[in-house]
């Protein structure tokens, strides 16, 4: 088990572990799905796989708890997959390779899986365990929520009876989520129409950019690797006539993109590269503080086939003028983010260039403005937008008995109080609560660090005491 043996809580790594053997990107969940069917037959528990590979696992109450409602712990199987650009880690077989340092766990150039393979962590945990004191259980173990919540969404609550629900998606200790934002994805095309080229032309290459999560780390204003893109071929077209023959940017919808990438044809290439370098220090000086890494290198490039000279400026106008960031914060928790909007995925299909933005609001009149605004400007770019994955807000409930009780497990068990706040991004609770109207939902977990990158980490003692809280909580819903 790699040098995971000398942290605690063991029964919660080991199943860690275990989970980070199995591949498991979104859509790829088959195998890790299977493995938690393997893991109740083999504890003669009782176990639902539906056709979406969505897992429901059931364990009676302990002694004294026969008769309590019952529970469901949840949280998804799935993972975000990004690595390093020198990694040559290969998501579709290899395991993650985790490295202990301090009290961090941390993967080798790679998303670490944390989100949310803790939660199935946890599941499994108290599943296998024979002392612990718990109402009856369902763990249910969703897919690809990553990518359109593609389990939630077709989730039916056949096998779930519980009347309290406790969502392990969080990534902040001591913070019990209570809401959280509703969303859509909007992917704007534009026909692929090329021209035959023979000519030299420059690559202009962004890395080094932080990303991170696009609900989380949306407040933090990093930048985003496809409107800096955009913003340098604006500059360019300014001042020189360009025409783009490759555009490339981002990997994931849910992931501020850290890198991107164009090719340009041109007749005044050293001049053109020349206004670049100037521009380029005029950006890494305007994102110093939060993206300090920010690198722009410009190279030489033979052009085969570039796009038409209409589809360049229409695939360049739509970048510029597409909002990006915060839109709206909320006007009834300070700090919160209400609206905001991602462009997050660029990239050449077989017949189009397509742009994926994530959309994110707790309103759906702001949601649905953003998304008004995103279909106006692919309408006057030349592009088709098509929106995908729209999932609803999880709304606040006043009377929530489940927020009360884990309040006070929390000071009891710490001697302090826990933070009741709302989220601005999206949690399968607001898609449950649609099948499970009259469940009591809560959302809670460990410290884990920019999530959604290769720099994904999670604090060991923090899964330790969050560890103790479910178990106190559980023992005390009797």
């Amino acid at each position: 088990m790699t040098n995971l043996k000398q942290i605690e809580p063991q029964e919660v790594f080991k199943w860690f572990y275990e989970i980070n053997q199995i591949p498991r990107c979104s859509y790829d969940e088959k195998r890790v799905s299977d493995f938690l069917v393997d893991f109740a037959k083999e504890r003669k528990l009782e176990v639902y796989q539906d056709e979406l590979n969505n897992i429901i696992i059931k364990k009676g109450g302990t002694k004294g708890y026969e008769n309590a409602n019952p529970v469901i712990i949840q949280g998804h199987m799935d993972m975000v997959c990004v690595k390093g650009q020198d990694s040559d880690h290969d998501f579709t077989k290899d395991p993650i390779e985790m490295i202990v340092e301090g009290d961090f766990l941390r993967a080798n150039d790679t998303t670490l899986g944390a989100d949310d393979g803790i939660a199935v962590a946890y599941g499994l945990a108290i599943l296998d365990s024979n002392d612990l004191k718990h109402p009856p259980l369902e763990l249910l173990v969703t897919t690809n929520e990553e990518s359109g919540m593609d389990g939630a969404h077709g989730l039916k609550n056949d096998h779930l009876s519980g009347k309290t629900l406790l969502n392990i998606d969080s990534e902040e200790e001591g913070i019990l989520l209570v809401s959280c934002a509703g969303g859509a994805s909007n992917i704007t095309r534009f026909e692929l129409e090329k021209e035959e080229q023979d000519e030299d032309g420059l690559e202009i290459s962004i890395s080094g950019l932080k990303g991170g999560h696009s609900g989380m780390e949306i407040v933090k204003q990093r930048a985003n690797a496809i409107k800096l893109l955009g913003r340098i071929l604006d500059n360019c077209r300014r001042s020189y006539d360009i025409t783009l023959a490759k555009i490339t940017g981002g990997t994931k919808h849910n992931a501020i993109p850290n890198s991107a990438s164009a090719c340009v044809l041109t007749q005044d290439r050293k001049d053109l590269k020349k206004l670049i370098e100037e521009f380029s220090k005029e950006l890494k000086e305007e994102y110093r503080a939060e993206d300090e890494g920010l690198t722009i290198e410009i190279s030489e490039v033979k052009i085969k086939k570039s796009y038409t000279k209409e589809l360049s400026d229409n695939l360049m106008d739509y970048i510029i003028m597409s909002p990006d960031g915060v839109q709206y914060m909320s006007k009834d928790i300070e700090g919160l983010v209400q609206t905001s909007l991602n462009n997050a995925i660029i990239e050449e299909k077989e017949d189009a260039i397509e742009i994926i933005t994530s959309v994110r609001s707790a309103s759906s009149s702001s949601l649905q403005e953003v998304l008004n605004v995103l279909e106006i400007i692919a309408r006057k770019s030349g592009g088709a937008i098509k929106e995908t994955g729209r999932y609803p807000a999880w709304q606040y409930d006043e009377n929530s008995k489940i927020r009360d009780k884990a309040l006070e497990v929390y000071k009891n068990l710490f001697q302090k109080e826990a933070e009741v706040s709302a989220i601005h991004a999206g949690l399968e609770c607001g898609l449950l609560k649609q099948i499970l109207p009259d469940t009591d939902m809560l959302s809670f977990g460990p410290n884990i660090y920019d999530v959604h990158t290769q720099k994904e980490h999670i604090s060991i003692s923090s899964v330790e005491r969050v560890w103790e809280f479910l178990v106190e909580l559980l023992e005390s819903l009797n």
